[in-house]
């Protein structure tokens, strides 16, 4: 079961829509975003609008995937988070849950990925039956590294990828 739309303190986490393409854009389209994502930037909307039909359809392969993050106070998408279903080979291993997050740089410092990390982690391990999530950063994303330790993920390792060294987390549930 996809996992219901739900609320932290400051944000409201819910499926990403179609119709959230154009605040996707901003985000996918800002380079200090996607510095550390291997991913180039896009340079056309219609571009964000693929990868959300992307998630789409992640949502009804496997039931789980990123959410778009509204903050409460603005209205605003302000990025994205949540957890998505692996089934290709990273660092060795396939079939796994991965926890991921992206924001606007002037939502950035303001703890929204911890935020809604925390929201996300919870949601794994108390209600879809998740046994252990795997996480993986840029080793010069300090920001997302210093996230990930906030969340209780353990670095346990470190890959080469295309764009250079990546270090790999893993959480456990209790």
């Amino acid at each position: 079961m996809l996992i219901p739309p739900f609320e932290t303190q400051r944000l409201l986490l819910r499926p990403l829509e179609k119709t959230d393409a154009e605040r996707m854009f901003l985000l996918d389209s800002n380079p200090d975003v996607m510095q550390y994502v291997g991913q180039t930037t896009h340079t056309k909307p219609e571009e964000s609008l693929m990868v959300i039909e992307m998630i789409l359809s992640q949502y009804e392969k496997n039931r789980i995937g990123r959410y778009a993050v509204i903050e409460k106070k603005s209205g605003l998408l302000i990025g994205w988070s949540g957890l998505k279903f692996i089934d290709y080979e990273i660092n060795g291993f396939q079939n796994f849950y991965e926890i991921g997050y992206r924001f606007l740089p002037e939502f950035w410092g303001k703890g929204y990925a911890t935020e809604s990390g925390k929201g996300f982690v919870d949601k794994a391990f108390n209600e879809s039956n998740i046994k252990e999530l795997f996480a993986y950063a840029h080793s010069e994303n300090t920001d997302s590294h210093h996230v990930l330790k906030k969340l209780g993920f353990l670095q346990n390792g470190e890959f080469e990828e295309p764009d250079g060294i990546c270090y790999w987390y893993e959480l456990k549930k209790n």
